[in-house]
């Protein structure tokens, strides 16, 4: 699947995280990759929100049938908007 990008919107603690921390993904999304750039998140997700604060995911969609496009890990936090658009 390629043009696919995997991206965690991150849990803030209310006092901010600590210095070099990360927060634990919020919400799983996916979104376009940047034109010509198939690694680069473009701007928006499938579900229209700013990428600008998302995390990059290490994993890359497979593409294959009946496999998901995010981590199983975190298949409570999957965006079901983004869920709905990969379904298409």
């Amino acid at each position: 699947m390629s043009g696919i990008v995997v991206v965690y919107e991150l849990e803030q603690p209310a006092a901010g995280p600590p210095p070099g921390a990360e927060g634990l993904p919020r919400r799983v999304h996916a979104a376009p990759a940047a034109p010509g750039q198939s690694e680069a998140v473009g701007p928006r997700t499938l579900c229209g929100k700013d990428t600008f604060a998302m995390t990059r995911a290490r994993r890359t969609p497979s593409g294959e049938p009946g496999e998901p496009w995010y981590p199983d890990e975190y298949t409570s936090a999957v965006c079901p908007d983004c869920d709905a658009a990969m379904e298409t």
